[in-house]
């Protein structure tokens, strides 16, 4: 129990459990089956939803085991639908720092992630206003690559886009200036909507100017436009260009959006859509010779 008083412990086992039994398998787009012995997710559910083995799971319920994680916590509050104050609550619980908003971390807005479970055959996935991504389907995965490992700065993908060449390697690179100028006018539109006082925002803009000249070029420009729907390139390693449509989703406050991906009309990419589904992400390209 590093970290975490015994009494603590069994709180945060029994909170864990009371989530648990008030979530139907269909809340979180999973199947019924027959024969279910509790009214909510089984054990091994959650555990699935969250990336964590089932016998580790067990133990956090039984009030066992070791601290958890600051990145199990945010998996579990999304697995078990949990809401902001809900959230927050089970941090200081597992005796952890509830992270800042924006942070790879943040919580997910519930209807915004309700949503994304409905859109199994689209590609989709939730991000901040900064462009953290906060969660991704299959299908995003397969279609953009794995976000979630990303810390710090670099957990923004417009920071990554500014500061690391192969974060461009998915977009053809003759429309590598038109993204550049949408991401600098919908980061400044992000930022002015932001309270003035906001750390996250001035530090990586600061950042940005600091390392990127590109960036510093087009933030002199002073142009400013929310991205609400773009058409884009994207090569797949396996399948080749994908056209696709990305409509994007506000939250209230603005501070995350649901993104997701239609096939562009007049092109070949509901089928590649399609073909990415069969093959989600395993990698099928010839090896090196």
């Amino acid at each position: 129990m590093r970290g975490m008083g015994a009494a603590k412990y069994t709180e945060l086992g029994a909170f864990l459990r009371s989530r648990r039994g008030r979530i139907r398998p269909a809340d979180v787009g999973l199947p019924h089956g027959p024969r279910r012995r509790v009214p909510g997710l089984r054990r091994d559910e959650v555990a699935q939803l969250a990336g964590a083995s089932v016998d580790y799971y067990t133990e956090l319920e039984r009030g066992a085991g070791s601290q958890p994680s600051e990145q199990m916590i945010a998996a579990l509050a999304r697995a078990l639908r949990l809401t902001a104050d809900e959230r927050d609550y089970l941090y200081r619980l597992a005796d952890r720092p509830v992270p800042a908003p924006g942070s790879s971390a943040s919580h997910v807005h519930p209807g915004m992630l309700d949503l994304l479970t409905r859109l199994a055959s689209t590609p989709a996935q939730v991000i901040t206003d900064l462009h953290v991504t906060l969660v991704q389907n299959p299908l995003a995965v397969a279609l953009l690559g794995d976000h979630s490992g990303f810390r710090g700065p670099r957990a923004s993908f417009v920071h990554r886009w500014f500061t690391e060449p192969g974060a461009r390697r998915l977009y053809p690179e003759a429309d590598h200036e038109s993204h550049s100028r949408a991401f600098v006018a919908d980061l400044r539109a992000a930022a002015a909507r932001r309270d003035a006082k906001d750390g996250e925002a001035r530090s990586m803009i600061s950042s940005l100017l600091g390392t990127s000249p590109e960036f510093a070029a087009l933030w002199a420009e002073h142009d400013v436009a929310f991205r609400r729907m773009d058409r884009k390139r994207l090569n797949h390693p396996a399948l080749g260009l994908i056209e696709v449509n990305c409509l994007n989703l506000f939250s209230e406050d603005g501070r995350q959006r649901l993104l997701w991906f239609t096939p562009a009309v007049g092109t070949d990419s509901a089928g590649l859509l399609d073909l990415l589904a069969v093959i989600g992400t395993q990698d099928v390209t010839e090896p090196a010779r």
